[in-house]
C-alpha cells in the first residue's frame, strides 16, 4: 500500500466502521468462502466494471469489510437488540479526492433479522379499537404473534466527509434506510419509512478503533512479502442520537398503519431515536503497491480475490 494514501484510505475504513453501526438487522445470504486474511472480504465486489477499471494511481480500488455481533436501535418507543451484522463494500478512491462506494450485487449489509420485544401483542395490543381488539384476540401461539424487523436500503449513502471519520462528533455520511417489519397480520409490505420518505441514520465515531496493519499473500495466506495489506479496525463503538422516524405504511393493507404507529410513538422527532453498536471489527484490503500494478490495480484485486476462494 502506498504510503502517500495511508491517511485517504484509513479514513475510509474508519467511515465504514461507523456504516455498521446503523445497518444492523438485514437478511442472511449464502456468500463465498475465502482463505486466510481475505476471510472478512467474502462478498467484495471485486468484478464490478468500475473496481476492474481502477489503475491504482488516479483511480484506487479497495475492499471493505466491517462486523459486530451486537448492539441496539431504538425507533420511538421501541428498542431493538441487533445480532451479527455484516457490511461489505468496494470503495473507489479518485485522484481528486472524492470517492464512489460500490455495492454487492445482494446489497451492501447482510445480518441477522431482529425480532421486536412482545411481538404483535407489545406492537398493538392491548386496545379498545374493534377491529385491533379482534387481531389481539387471535394472537394464539407464537407464529401468530412474533414480528420481524429488517433493515433494508431506501436509497444511496450520500454527504460522505472523509476528515469526520478520523475522529468523534461529526457524521461521517448519510444512509436512507427504511425497516421492513413482518407479521402475518401485518402482511409482506409493512415498512417504517419509505424510499421517498425514508429514515436518514448519520452515524458518527463515538469511540476511536485501534488499528493494526497486516500483509498477506495473493491467496490470502499471511505473509510478510505478500502482494496484499490489510489494515485492521477493533473496538470501535458508534451511533447516532439525532434521527427523526416516519411513520408506518402497508401495515396490514394500510389499515393497520395508524395502529403501529400509536402504539410505538410514531412519528418520532430527531432526538428521539437512537442507535448504538459496540465492540466492531472493520478490514481495509487492497494490493499492497498499487502503483507497481497500474493500469491493472482493480483487475489483481480481482485475481487475488478469486485465488483465495475455497
Amino acid at each position: 500500500m502506498r504510503i502517500a494514501s495511508t491517511g485517504a484510505r484509513m479514513g475510509l475504513l474508519a467511515a465504514c466502521t461507523a456504516f455498521v453501526a446503523v445497518l444492523s438487522t438485514g437478511t442472511a445470504t449464502a456468500v463465498t468462502q475465502l482463505n486466510g486474511h481475505w476471510a472478512p472480504f467474502n462478498r467484495c465486489p471485486v468484478d464490478a466494471p468500475v473496481m476492474l477499471a481502477a489503475d491504482g494511481v488516479t483511480n484506487i480500488a479497495t475492499c471493505i469489510s466491517s462486523h459486530s455481533a451486537g448492539g441496539s436501535i431504538k425507533l420511538g418507543n421501541t428498542q431493538v437488540a441487533t445480532g451479527n451484522t455484516d457490511l461489505q463494500l468496494g470503495v473507489i478512491q479518485h485522484s481528486d479526492g472524492t470517492t464512489s462506494l460500490v455495492a454487492p450485487p445482494e446489497g451492501a449489509l447482510v445480518a441477522d433479522s431482529a425480532d421486536l420485544p412482545g411481538g404483535l401483542l407489545g406492537l398493538m395490543c392491548p386496545s379498545g379499537i374493534p377491529v385491533v381488539s379482534g387481531i389481539c384476540n387471535q394472537i394464539t401461539n407464537s407464529t401468530l404473534n412474533k414480528v420481524t424487523a429488517t433493515i433494508e436500503p431506501a436509497g444511496a449513502p450520500r454527504d460522505f466527509d472523509m476528515a469526520a471519520s478520523f475522529g468523534t462528533g461529526r457524521p461521517i455520511l448519510s444512509i436512507p434506510v427504511r425497516i421492513h417489519l413482518r407479521n402475518p397480520f401485518l402482511g409482506d409490505k409493512c415498512y417504517i419509512g419509505t424510499t421517498s420518505n425514508p429514515i436518514v441514520l448519520k452515524p458518527q465515531n463515538t469511540t476511536v478503533p485501534s488499528l493494526s496493519l497486516q500483509q498477506f499473500a495473493g491467496d490470502g495466506t499471511p505473509s510478510d512479502t505478500g502482494e496484499m495489506g490489510r489494515y485492521v479496525f477493533e473496538g470501535a463503538d458508534q451511533g447516532d442520537f439525532g434521527y427523526a422516524v416516519p411513520g408506518a405504511s402497508g401495515c396490514g393493507a394500510g389499515l393497520l398503519d395508524w395502529a403501529v404507529n400509536l402504539k410505538t410513538s410514531l412519528p418520532s422527532a430527531a432526538g428521539r431515536n437512537s442507535v448504538v453498536l459496540n465492540d466492531t471489527a472493520t478490514y481495509f484490503a487492497s494490493p499492497y503497491d498499487p502503483a507497481g500494478l497500474a493500469p491493472d490495480e482493480g483487475k489483481a484485486l480481482s485475481r487475488y480475490w478469486h485465488s483465495a476462494a475455497r
